[in-house]
């Protein structure tokens, strides 16, 4: 297995991050740095620095954040739809003191390679056998989940499938019940997968532009003037890579085979009882907080917190998260979990 590499930008990455921000209109390549690409590091630099780094899985790189003492319990960071390990950006700071914290990109997102369609298999199953092999690449052999949207799917696989290996999990708007599923946002796309014609896929593509991007960050948030508009403008940078759009539509539509695994998925939360933290944008209209309550069906010790912001609670409440989630792990995690 080769060995996890520090990632340096290039002057062409620099390029790409200043179009992401909108200040030039194209990407012109892949965004990822060549596997063997080294940064130097300072030798100070302070406990809760974030490196930047490669690791190279079955042929695919993929790009993590990390920071924190590599002895401390480690937290594993699984990012959602359509955005990548950026938007853990202002919360690993906050728990890297305490916690090792490791935050990959998916193949396909952000600043991991992005294969061709015909070379990988854009499905939350194959997303979930990377991220297993990237934990064991890493050397986290034990850790917590946090998961949002996208990213339930994906831990929810891992830890039904090595339930000794997850010490805890915090959800924030990610799904594992029907009643999350059950609003207006998922009637088209269930019908899309039950039949994938031109025409019901053609209504799913306007997900993928600019102004679905941006809804995602701004709706129901408090104050839309707390709200970085680089985050949107990032994550359209990426969505607008040549072939990215048909990945995301791919998995999209992989989405549905999600909902048959929840019963399996509920039956690990009544036998394991892993320790829960439940910190939910209440305002979402993708996954409501309608989808957080049954949590507590199976796990009746899980902690719920309903915040009053829409899906990327973090843009908004980093700081609530961040605290609740310092409090709940230091009452669960012990040294060597």
């Amino acid at each position: 297995m080769q060995a996890p590499v520090l990632f340096r930008p290039t002057f062409h990455l620099a390029f790409q991050a200043i179009s992401a921000l909108g200040l030039a209109a194209t990407f012109h390549g892949a965004l990822a740095a060549p596997a063997g690409a080294v940064a130097t590091t300072t030798a100070n630099a302070p406990a809760n620095a974030v490196s930047y780094r490669t690791v190279n899985i079955d042929g695919v790189n993929v790009f993590y954040r990390e920071a924190g003492p590599a002895n401390a319990p480690t937290l594993l960071l699984l990012h959602g739809f359509p955005t990548s390990s950026q938007m853990f950006r202002n919360l690993i700071p906050q728990l890297a003191d305490r916690y090792r914290v490791i935050a990959p990109d998916y193949p396909g997102y952000g600043q991991s390679d992005m294969p061709p369609m015909g070379e990988f298999t854009y499905s939350f199953d194959n997303l979930a056998k990377v991220i297993d092999k990237f934990t064991v690449a890493v050397g986290a052999r034990r850790y917590a989940l946090y998961v949002q949207d996208y990213g339930a799917p994906v831990g929810f696989r891992l830890a039904a499938a090595h339930p000794e290996r997850v010490t805890a999990i915090v959800v924030q708007n990610g799904n594992a019940y029907d009643e999350g599923l059950d609003n207006e946002f998922w009637k088209p796309i269930k019908v899309w997968w039950t039949d994938k014609s031109e025409a019901n896929t053609a209504k799913q593509r306007p997900i993928l532009e600019l102004a679905a991007t941006k809804w995602q960050y701004t709706e129901g948030v408090r104050d839309v003037r707390r709200i970085s508009p680089d985050a949107w403008m990032l994550d359209q940078a990426y969505l607008d890579r040549p072939g990215n759009k048909e990945i995301q539509l791919a998995l999209l539509h992989d989405y549905g085979s999600n909902p048959p695994h929840y019963p399996a998925w509920q039956a690990y939360f009544r036998k394991h009882q892993p320790p829960m933290l439940i910190a939910w944008g209440k305002n979402d209209k993708i996954f409501p907080a309608a989808g957080a309550h049954p949590y507590l069906r199976d796990l009746p010790k899980a902690e719920l917190h309903l915040l009053d912001t829409g899906h990327f609670a973090l843009e908004e409440e980093s700081a609530t998260i961040g605290a609740l989630m310092r409090d709940f792990l230091g009452r669960t995690l012990k040294p060597g979990m």
